[in-house]
């Protein structure tokens, strides 16, 4: 069978989310099941894998999405426990005390907030943490959902200290790099990854300044009460004060440091520069936006979880004091992502749960479940409890967001076990490497030198492309995580393949492979684990389709502008290699 008929064939569990959730408006738990089962018929009549092995891919991908699951579970959690200890109240009366302009809001917690805690944890964290303060402050919850979703993608590429860099692309092309050092195009490993960041710091400064204004505009379209654009685009100088507030150290710590802490240190100076500025008015519009009263919107931006942000608020407690909960995520997910702090390591030998050779195949494993160093337990669990105590919380009410939390998860379950198995059955469809996992696929019949899923459906889009692949390469990353939903794992899944057509275009490895992490980036904003757990914590539930539709449009805006910022990079030859 041809390549080209074996990628459409491999589209169709893709093409089945996208029907059902976006033309029929199914939620992701039914889409996503029907997905699972479509790649299923696929692998075994058509790749012809054994039933066993299909079995095996598929627990390897409900295990992994406990590790998701888990995080999903400690965000609602802290949400619930804020909001029935006040601290939710306390902070909403603070930010308006900063300003009650709900523009200023989102880019303070959407973009800058959200900036730094990817920077620190990645994994969909920010939006887990991020759409619900939204929502406390009174953004309607399909609101919050895409302005944290669209926003956070630039830092995505140096996500949870550098891991969508050094691990995505160092895992799938460790000799290769290793073979590069040894010629001389880099001093080490590390040097490879810091260029790769560098570039990619390229791809991303235009839509650094363009995407905040493109989303608040965006918002006050569909989402104001006036239905304007250009009460979005008036906010534009607040949003550039941003951007540059942001980018100025980002892009020093990504070209003097390397690749581990540009989107920690780009949020984190960026948060406190603005919110001082913020305070004295340094670009603020005039004329204060807010979403309107509840009673006028419309159903379709609501779910189970509201706040109702007409009231009069009232402070429970200090500003500190409900804002402590958050230092204390921030300061312990960084001091336990640090490489020279002995906490990562500890945290990740300890408490880590690993399924080896699932059901007798060789090489198929999983080891993500680590109960330590998951956000999920350390910090989101752990904070939530300490809470309790922080915030004198009476007991009945602790027990009110406990089982609030363990009601949203019912959901989430099914959609991000489904889908992570699907994506298991993907990557494990061919290109096989394991020597073992060869030798006892071939004797059940497999032909080992199969391409996978993913494979041929990049390479057949890569034969239509030709040599004006930059312009389109960012959005295979883009496509590794809408299916994977990690840029990790994207680069992981593409990475060798984007090598091999640069080689084969005579194109700039490294400009390519920055394309390939920079896409993945803003796949963030489509990728439907990402979706799924902002609706689990907003109460968006069956929502996702409508989700989607929209945040569709700034990753295509985001890919044509990465694309042209490739295209020309490799035209000038800005890398030999």
């Amino acid at each position: 069978m041809s390549t080209n008929l074996l990628a459409i064939i491999a589209v169709l569990p893709i093409l089945t989310v996208l029907i059902l959730m976006v033309i029929l408006r199914w939620g992701a738990a039914k889409a996503m099941t029907v997905a699972w089962s479509i790649c299923v018929l696929i692998a075994l009549f058509v790749w012809r894998l054994p039933l066993l092995y299909v079995t095996a891919l598929s627990l390897q991908g409900v295990i992994s999405a406990i590790s998701v699951l888990i995080i999903v579970f400690g965000a609602l959690l802290i949400l619930h426990t804020l909001q029935y200890s006040g601290a939710m109240e306390t902070i909403q009366h603070g930010m308006q005390s900063i300003s009650k302009d709900m523009r200023i809001q989102a880019i303070i917690i959407g973009y800058m907030f959200s900036a730094f805690i990817e920077g620190a944890a990645g994994f969909g964290t920010p939006s887990a943490l991020a759409a619900p303060l939204l929502l406390a402050l009174g953004f309607p919850p399909m609101a919050a959902a895409i302005l944290c979703l669209t926003l956070n993608s630039f830092p995505v590429t140096f996500g949870a200290v550098g891991t969508p860099i050094i691990t995505g692309f160092g895992a799938s092309l460790q000799t290769l790099i290793e073979r590069a050092v040894e010629q001389g195009f880099f001093q080490s490993n590390e040097h490879f990854f810091k260029v790769i960041g560098q570039i990619a710091t390229f791809m991303h400064i235009p839509m650094i300044f363009i995407l905040p204004i493109f989303t608040l505009g965006f918002i006050t379209r569909f989402f104001g009460p006036n239905r304007s654009w250009k009460e979005g685009f008036a906010a534009w100088k607040f949003c550039t004060f941003a951007a540059v507030a942001f980018s100025a150290p980002f892009l020093l710590v990504a070209w003097l440091v390397g690749p581990e802490i540009p989107s920690i240190v780009g949020g984190l100076v960026g948060l406190l520069i603005i919110m001082f500025g913020t305070r004295y008015g340094f670009c603020v519009p005039k004329e204060v936006w807010t979403f309107g009263e509840v009673s006028k919107w419309e159903k379709s931006w609501s779910g189970t979880i509201t706040f109702d942000g007409n009231g009069e608020l009232k402070p429970k407690m200090s500003q500190f004091m409900a804002w402590l909960p958050y230092i204390f995520i921030g300061v312990i997910l960084v001091l336990t992502r640090i490489d020279i702090l002995p906490l990562k390591e500890l945290f990740n030998r300890y408490g880590t749960i690993t399924f080896s050779d699932i059901l007798g195949y060789k090489g198929i494993n999983e080891n993500s479940i680590k109960l330590l160093y998951l956000p999920g337990t350390v910090p989101f669990m752990l904070i939530a409890i300490l809470t309790i105590f922080l915030h004198r919380m009476p007991l009945k009410k602790v027990a009110k967001a406990w089982i609030e939390t363990f009601s949203k998860m019912k959901t989430a379950t099914i959609s991000l076990c489904t889908s992570v198995a699907l994506v298991k059955i993907f990557q494990g469809s061919g290109n096989f490497t394991h020597p073992d996992l060869i030798t006892q696929l071939t004797a059940e019949g497999v032909d080992a030198n199969i391409l996978s899923m993913p494979r041929v459906m990049a390479e057949a889009t890569a034969n239509v492309m030709g040599p004006v692949w930059p312009l389109f390469a960012s959005y295979v990353g883009g496509l590794g995580a809408f299916i994977t939903g990690s840029n990790t794992v994207s680069n992981i899944l593409f990475a060798q393949f984007q090598w091999d057509v640069a080689e084969l275009q005579k194109l700039s490895r490294v400009v390519i492979l920055a394309a390939q992490g920079t896409g993945g980036a803003m796949g963030n904003m489509i990728c439907v684990h990402n979706i799924v757990a902002a609706c689990a914590v907003l109460g968006l539930s069956n929502r996702e389709g409508d989700i989607l539709k929209k945040t569709f449009w700034p990753f295509l805006l985001y890919g044509i502008s990465v694309g042209i910022v490739a295209y020309i990079l490799t035209t000038i030859g800005y890398s030999t290699f």
